[in-house]
């Protein structure tokens, strides 16, 4: 979330960086009569995401493997940002995956690939497309199939725990290895893929492992929708074997809140009809439901929140000696350097927002007194029981008072300002009230250290009410922050878990400071 503002009292609007009008879209994607590079079995697809950005063709994400399927239907979810202002160029490539040694990028690995925009995939809702080889071949009768949704507000979302008891058995050798499907029954009565789970090895009472699903995937936020649950005896070869399915709604799981179980009959409708005494092929038990609501920055400020402001500053030795004219946080006595520049401008936007005008401000990346150890989250008022300055101007004054004392050192460890933040708004969270919103403000001049730390940590603090802008001081390579801010696809922690919302916002000050408040992308 990104908080309106402007530096005067009435900022002007500026024609070149006109306000973007955002939304999320969900793609799901399928294929059909895939090409077979397998000898023994079907091939194994995987299909990558990429958007083009400045010419240039980057992943954005990819689905999971289906094994040996040439008609696959992918449970993954694709999230991806619409500017319906801009022309937002996608291309979808299938390729045949070999096991341990992920999916390659050989031509022989290579089952095709399209290109469309997301405007033409929101505009139709359903796009088929044929899969092209290299120089426009076409990759057989291969197609794919993305189907768009706009996600409308974002009501969180919600944790399953499944099991199942005594399910038929369809191996002949051992017992079956059974997975469970969710479908969601659309108004034209189609059928989305909202989550398949992992196999379960030779179990007749499978418990599968808790999974996560947005309310808009599951039901698109109605209670009443209907879903369709199947489990399938998994088959290496892809010919999975039906077990049996139930139909259920989310209001009906939300029965298996706190000490409840709910359960379903697991049918196979051909047995019924065959078998005079057929009562189920076994019991699907939800275990366990819980719903978390997701709030956006606007929610928490409508509820009437109060504001507390963070500020972080880096004090790395890549910022140059303060002595040295060259240095961004050169000591001038006569105008402000870089780094306060950066400080007064951004603060005084946020400033307007925080109603005890009291901002904690801390440091990171420098060996400070007495001892003169690193430390990567130090207030540079030193006093750690109470790091809070009074206005921007306390700020300015701290940063100032501190400057001489401090040696600039590193590494740029950003993780341990943010999680130090999130912990204080979990704690905040906890109580019953939650009436406070955290904004981190992160002034640093680039390249950061712990990159899989930070992704992790934000990662953490994308479920609290905690937003995070940082502010790129100097002319240094940004690469990193751009990709904290997730713009080009959606941040993950270095496990693969997505962030529940967006809440970075990365600007560099030298595009920052040519333009009004109005225009910075705070809102």
């Amino acid at each position: 979330p990104r908080a309106p503002g402007g530096m005067g009292d009435v900022p002007e609007p500026c024609p070149q960086a006109p306000l973007a009008v955002l939304s999320k879209v969900e793609l799901r994607v399928s294929c059909k009569h895939l090409l077979d590079r397998d000898t023994l079995n079907k091939s194994d697809p995987c299909v990558l995401l990429l958007m083009q950005s400045q010419g240039q063709w980057m992943e954005v994400d990819r689905s999971e493997v289906i094994k040996s399927n040439l008609n696959p239907v992918f449970a993954k979810i694709f999230t991806v940002d619409y500017y319906f202002e801009e022309v937002q160029k996608l291309r979808f490539e299938v390729y045949d995956s070999h096991g341990q040694a992920g999916v390659g990028t050989h031509d022989d690995d290579f089952l095709g690939g399209t290109e469309c925009t997301v405007g033409q995939i929101v505009a139709q809702k359903r796009v088929t497309k044929p899969l092209f080889l290299k120089y426009g071949k076409f990759a057989g009768k291969s197609t794919i199939t993305i189907i768009s949704e706009e996600i409308s507000g974002n009501n969180g979302y919600v944790e399953l725990a499944f099991r199942a008891k005594k399910l038929d058995d369809k191996d002949l050798f051992s017992k079956s290895d059974p997975f469970l499907e969710i479908y969601r029954i659309d108004d034209d009565r189609s059928e989305q893929l909202v989550y398949r789970t992992e196999v379960v090895k030779n179990n007749l009472s499978p418990i599968w492992e808790p999974f996560k699903v947005s309310l808009n995937s599951l039901c698109s936020c109605e209670e009443k929708r209907k879903l369709r649950c199947v489990v399938w005896d998994y088959d290496s070869r892809g010919k999975h074997d039906f077990i049996g399915e139930f139909f259920t709604t989310f209001e009906e799981m939300q029965k298996a809140m706190g000490e409840n179980k709910v359960q379903w009959d697991c049918m196979n409708p051909k047995y019924k009809i065959k078998k005079r005494n057929y009562k189920n092929s076994g019991v699907v038990v939800l275990l366990d439901l819980k719903i978390h609501r997701v709030y956006s920055f606007l929610d928490y400020i409508m509820g009437g929140c109060q504001i507390h402001f963070t500020v972080a500053i880096d004090f790395t030795a890549s910022n140059g000696d303060p002595r040295n004219s060259c240095s961004l946080h050169y000591i001038n006595p006569y105008q402000p350097n870089e780094y306060l520049k950066a400080l007064v401008a951004v603060g005084e936007i946020c400033q307007d927002y925080d109603s005890d005008k009291k901002f904690s401000a801390l440091g990171f990346g420098a060996r400070i007194p007495p001892k003169y150890e690193v430390s990567h989250d130090f207030a540079i008022n030193f006093n750690p029981d109470n790091d809070e300055c009074e206005g921007i101007q306390g700020v300015v004054e701290s940063y100032q008072s501190c400057l001489p004392k401090i040696q600039l050192y590193g590494p740029t460890n950003v993780a341990p300002i943010i999680s130090k933040v999130a912990r204080v708004a979990a704690d905040e969270e906890r109580t019953k009230e939650a009436s406070q919103y955290f904004i981190l403000l992160i002034l640093t001049d680039g390249v950061v250290t712990d990159m899989a730390d930070t992704r992790e940590a934000i990662v953490r603090a994308s479920y609290l009410p905690m937003s995070i802008i940082i502010v790129g001081v100097g002319n240094a390579d940004f690469t990193d922050m751009q990709i904290l801010d997730g713009d080009d696809g959606v941040l993950r922690s270095p496990k693969g878990e997505p962030v529940l919302r967006d809440i970075v916002q990365f600007v560099p000050f030298r595009e920052f400071k040519n333009v009004s408040g109005a225009a910075t992308g705070f809102c």
